[in-house]
């Protein structure tokens, strides 16, 4: 399937969004533990007491990352568990390495190196 110029912004658009997002250090802080959490996810109260900050700051971080699409929320009994959105988190690498090397492939011996770049 051919990407159509509206698709290539649409995606740009959720890029955009999803970096704005991170570009903050206790977003991004809240994004790697939920990361780190896994398919468990975890509270708010658990995220802000790892994190050291108020619960009331965390709610709008987490708002935050949520209108981006990098996290879900999902009722347990009288509590939200979040969840890192690993598809969208997947898509957003995708995109930003899309291109790399030149549209050839490259081996990546680690995190900070590309072989054939």
């Amino acid at each position: 399937m051919e990407m159509t110029p509206s698709d290539s912004l649409a995606d740009e658009a959720r890029t955009v969004k999803a970096l704005a997002a991170l570009a903050q250090p206790q977003r991004l802080r809240a994004f790697r533990a939920l990361v780190v959490a896994g398919p468990a996810g975890l509270t708010p109260g658990v995220i802000a007491q790892q994190l050291g900050v108020a619960p009331s700051a965390l709610s709008f971080h987490l708002k935050e990352l949520s209108h981006a699409g990098l996290v879900h929320a999902e009722p347990r009994g009288r509590h939200l568990v979040y969840r890192a959105h690993f598809a969208q988190m997947n898509a957003l690498l995708g995109y930003l390495t899309m291109h790399c090397c030149e549209g050839q492939p490259c081996e990546v011996t680690d995190s900070a190196s590309c072989v054939t770049c």
